[in-house]
């Protein structure tokens, strides 16, 4: 069964690790992914910045992908920028041993704690130096405690016992739980979950699921003794970290160190515990949003499918409707043609009677009576309408209306045009249903395509894009050479300071521009020694990066020299400003350096479009495509 969340003998692993990465760093910024996580940015003095993921009441761990984050952050999100924002870490532990963990934070308004449970629907509760509640994700009373703004926190009752706190007289109250599976009443006993009571007892030789009532003292005592081994690997960090996936290569668990329950599984191994789930989780979440994508997709088919078939049985009946009135009016037509004279003779008795000075009620019953009697050709009479004066007849099982305005040629004219009508909307009718049954076709084929390309993407789900890990000299101005040596700049009095103070090594090439407002340059040549071409590259670099690019100089001398020669001690009571320093001894000059620079485009190894600027030399050993730029 797939994992959904973290354990407590994960948390341990967890806060083990989170002590070693992020003990110290700034919170540079909060932001709230979503309704239940949060996402902290941490710096770390002379480390790269790193993520900080909690989601409450499933994980919390350090993330290296990139995570999408609201334009608006919401309001508890605020509120904790407002505490804890360029606070400083100092404190990670686990509470107890249950699935809590506080992050203690050194802030200018005092010190405040950021705790986290990852228990039930979780929560995320920011206290201050006084133990008072200030924010919470999830405001709420309950029977044992309250989670209210301006209340003094009180953490969750212990769901079991504290495994690092017992003693093996602690576990004999497991023989009370009678006919109980030692598995759970381990489960429950210890607060730890199924996975790891089952491991205890698979290292034990314990079946799990053996009564209670029938443990014996040597059986507490193994069940103690492989737990405390458990114990020891999370508390001391012996960890191997793996996502353990089943024979079809699916994703069931993440563990921080081996578990034997799992032999014969895959393992795919980690470096850290944080990676390994930051990579289950990340792959679990991908793989269920492609999951309801497909879903939706699929029953968004199903709906358009269903609407075409709606359509198709609305435009079936209305073909079938069309198809039948063109062939009775057709047929009226013709019925009136082969009896004519039948029909003249009657509708002219009827004028003529009406002549006579009959009333249409007395010309009316004489029909009737005539009808009755089986004459013709009043057989064919049905009923009159002296104020439409319009006929109704029946003949051969059709009753139709003749106007006695008009003669019977206009009147089965009358009933062709309305068969043409019809038979022309029967056309169309049955243009447009083959039409939506083409429709319906394509829908079906979409339909079936879609769900089995659905299922081959869950297979090989793409993660999204990882955080490219920012190097320490994307921080100053840099290039590579057209022999690959990294070469870096200065950009400003504090950036030329910090370049030859922290990253310049003594085997390092130092250059400078002659003339006041240029930055150092520095080749970095740990490996080996560069050629004139390097030289003259950062030498054209140093050039273009001085003031003499501001004053529109076509070229300027540049020297380079050795990191020991440069230092910031001079002659007594000389004053070196920040980002200067004294050079001693031989320089080696390189005489009218051009000033100019190249702005290329190239493509990355991931096919995104890449634009790389440095002297033209070093630009068209990457690029083509470049254009040159000069003061």
């Amino acid at each position: 069964m797939l994992k959904r969340e973290i354990t407590s003998f994960d948390v341990a692993a967890l806060v083990y690790e989170l002590n070693q990465a992020i003990l110290g760093a700034r919170i540079n910024n909060v932001y709230q992914t979503d309704r239940k996580t949060l996402l902290l940015k941490l710096q770390k003095p002379n480390n790269p910045a790193a993520q900080l993921l909690i989601e409450a009441g499933k994980r919390l761990h350090l993330t290296s992908y990139v995570v999408e984050k609201p334009k608006t952050p919401p309001a508890f999100c605020m509120a904790l920028r407002k505490y804890i924002r360029n606070g400083r870490l100092i404190s990670v532990k686990q509470h107890a041993f249950e699935r809590i963990v506080t992050f203690t934070i050194k802030t200018k308004m005092g010190i405040m704690k950021l705790v986290t449970e990852l228990f039930g629907e979780g929560n995320i509760i920011l206290v201050n130096n006084q133990n008072k509640i200030l924010q919470a994700l999830k405001y709420k009373k309950m029977k044992d405690r309250n989670i209210l703004r301006g209340e003094i926190f009180q953490q969750a009752p212990p769901s079991g016992k504290n495994p690092l706190k017992i003693s093996v007289k602690d576990l004999e109250p497991l023989k009370k739980f009678g006919k109980t599976e030692v598995v759970r009443a381990i489960a429950r006993f210890l607060s730890i979950g199924g996975n790891y009571a089952e491991e205890i007892l698979l290292r034990a030789g314990i079946d799990k699921k053996k009564p209670c009532s029938e443990l014996k003292d040597d059986d507490i005592e193994k069940i103690f003794q492989n737990m405390q081994d458990i114990l020891s690997q999370l508390v001391n960090g012996r960890f191997e970290p793996c996502i353990v996936l089943d024979e079809k290569g699916k994703i069931i668990d993440v563990t921080p160190i081996r578990l034997k329950r799992y032999e014969g599984f895959q393992h795919q191994k980690y470096g850290s515990f944080n990676e390994a789930l930051d990579e289950f989780y990340t792959k679990i979440i991908t793989v269920e949003k492609k999951a309801r994508a497909v879903k939706e997709a699929e029953e968004k088919l199903q709906r358009e499918i269903a609407r075409l078939r709606r359509i198709i049985e609305s435009q079936e009946k209305a073909l079938a409707e069309a198809e039948r009135k063109a062939e009775k009016y057709k047929k009226i037509g013709n019925i009136i043609y082969a009896h004519l004279n039948e029909l003249q003779t009657l509708i002219s008795k009827i004028l003529q009677d009406k002549e006579k000075g009959k009333s249409w009620n007395e010309i009316v019953s004489e029909a009737e009576a005539e009808r009755k009697a089986g004459l013709k050709p009043a057989e064919f009479f049905k009923a009159l309408d002296w104020k439409k004066l319009t006929l109704n007849v029946c003949i051969d099982g059709l009753c139709f209306e003749l106007n006695l305005r008009s003669d019977l040629f206009s009147n089965a004219a009358k009933f062709y045009e309305m068969a043409k009508k019809a038979k022309l909307k029967a056309d169309g009718a049955r243009t447009a249903l083959e039409e939506t049954r083409r429709k319906l076709e394509e829908m079906e084929a979409q339909a079936e395509s879609e769900i089995l390309k659905g299922e081959v993407k869950l297979a090989e789900v793409k993660m999204p894009a990882k955080r490219r890990r920012r190097e320490w000299f994307e921080k100053f101005r840099w290039f590579v050479s057209s022999e690959g040596f990294l070469i870096v700049g200065g950009k400003d009095a504090v950036s030329n300071e910090v370049l030859i103070k922290k990253y310049t090594e003594p085997t390092d090439i130092v250059f400078h521009a002659d003339i006041i407002g240029a930055p150092f340059v520095v080749i970095k040549c740990k490996d080996g020694k560069p050629s004139e071409q390097t030289i003259k590259e950062a030498a054209e670099f140093a050039a273009s990066f001085s003031r003499a690019w501001r004053e529109k100089f076509g070229s300027v001398d540049v020297f380079w020299v050795h990191p020991e020669q440069l230092s910031k001690g001079g002659i007594s009571g000389t004053y070196v400003k920040r980002g200067g320093f004294i050079v001693q001894g031989r320089r080696n000059w390189l005489r009218g350096v051009a000033l100019r620079t190249a702005v290329g485009v190239t493509t990355s190894d991931d096919g995104n479009v890449k634009f790389v600027g440095g002297p033209v030399d070093a630009v068209e050993a990457r690029t083509k495509n470049y254009v040159i730029v000069t003061p």
